[in-house]
């Protein structure tokens, strides 16, 4: 990977002109973004590109820690499908090979290693969620295996002399541990060199990653130097919190949307996001216009109902995954719920035994997980059979049809016999 690069640098396409269209993915670029490093630089790029027709190319790298994606990882997905919409090459980036080393962004622990068949299990799923934002006849998809696993050691040491420990313990969750006495591990130093060297075998012109991945695509941007090309530039976006507001969105918090949820889940889902955290998820998520988004909120801020607004941004990204139709009746289903009522569609299911404890039927029903759940259940009002609020736990089902109801979101129509 010592080949120089093909293109100028970013001080030689200095002399394209700045068109409109140029100055428009320049904006395109910034909408939602924290930080474009070197604005300049990537400014002159896309200059280039529009006057020599040559798309730029734009990487993004995820690793496979988790078999699905969620609305958190689609925060810079969005970026990606805008600026693939403006005719550039992205590249979407499977870190196969970094996922066993782990990446130790903003932790104060070392991330345990994941195994080659977990990497392989979630890797399938990536590729074909990740579909349904971007384009995938115009996607290249790579794994980063391709070239970190030719390495062998001999690379690696290579490699690893293209960088000082120095630099690398300015990062500052190392910086922080090795102050706190935290261990440290030899090889989380390879993380951000390997994601790096992903940036020299790609030639990127631009790599995206949240705001914790800055370092990393700092350090992307120096080997490609040493390697002799024209060094990327990084476009970081904010880190999108989950569903309480406070942490970011994770899978192992419990506070996220998955991409892949039944559409009536993730339509109440973002209807139960805060007013104030709305707006973020409008900047991040929605396609719409940063004037109709202004303009939505101020007149929210005049008195409009901000329920009204956060259903529009609801319908929005449940019709993106699942299709406007399904959004439509994922909106009926959540109304009708708020009122009490029945969900169109509930499972449905016969048990033997009647007449049947109360406690007995919510297991076996799978609305509970044990009868002593269920009683708790009871005890605490959580309980409705046909509309009606369960309180004796000692109730006993005769042969019948009931519609049972447990919380909110939980029903079951339940035949006994």
């Amino acid at each position: 990977m010592t080949q120089p690069a093909d293109q100028a640098p970013p001080s030689a396409a200095a002399k394209y002109p700045l068109t409109e269209r140029v100055l428009e993915a320049l904006a395109v670029s910034k909408r939602g973004c924290d930080e474009l490093l070197p604005e300049a630089d990537w400014l002159a790029k896309l200059a280039r590109s529009e006057a020599t027709g040559v798309p730029l190319r734009i990487k993004l790298g995820l690793d496979p820690t988790a078999p699905d994606i969620h609305l958190g990882h689609t925060v810079v997905l969005n970026k990606m499908r805008q600026l693939q919409d403006l005719g550039h090459q992205v590249i979407f980036l499977i870190g196969d090979f970094t996922s066993m080393i782990g990446d130790p962004s903003g932790r104060n622990t070392t991330r345990p290693p994941l195994t080659r068949e977990q990497i392989a299990a979630n890797a399938q799923t990536y590729y074909k969620q990740a579909s349904l934002l971007l384009d995938p006849d115009k996607t290249e998809i790579r794994y980063n295996s391709e070239w970190s696993d030719p390495l062998g050691a001999r690379g690696m040491i290579q490699l690893a002399a293209k960088y000082t420990v120095a630099r690398m313990m300015e990062r500052n969750d190392f910086h922080e541990r090795f102050k706190a006495g935290t261990p440290i591990s030899v090889h989380e130093f390879l993380y951000p060199l390997m994601q790096g060297y992903d940036s020299v075998a790609l030639k990127s012109d631009l790599e995206l990653g949240g705001t914790d991945q800055k370092f990393n695509l700092l350090v992307g941007r120096a080997l490609q130097t040493e390697y002799g090309q024209e060094p990327q530039c990084i476009l970081t976006m904010p880190l999108l919190e989950g569903l309480d507001g406070i942490e970011k969105m994770s899978k192992s918090k419990g506070n996220y949307i998955g991409v892949t949820e039944p559409a009536n889940d993730m339509f109440a889902k973002l209807l139960s996001i805060s007013d104030s955290l709305m707006w973020k998820y409008f900047t991040l998520l929605s396609f719409r216009s940063e004037s109709d988004i202004a303009r939505l909120r101020a007149e929210v801020e005049q008195g409009r109902n901000p329920k009204e607004a956060k259903v529009l941004l609801a319908k929005e990204i449940t019709a993106r995954f699942h299709g406007s139709a399904a959004a439509d009746a994922a909106e009926v289903d959540f109304d009708n719920r708020a009122r009490g009522g029945v969900p169109d569609e509930i499972p449905e299911l016969s048990l033997n035994g009647s007449p049947l404890a109360i406690g007995q039927l919510l297991k076996q029903a799978g609305l509970a997980p044990s009868t002593s759940e269920a009683l708790r259940l009871v005890d605490g009002g959580g309980v409705r059979v046909d509309g009606t609020v369960i309180s004796d736990r000692g109730l006993k089902l005769a042969a019948g049809c009931y519609v049972v109801q447990v919380g909110k979101r939980r029903f079951a129509r339940v035949t006994l016999m």
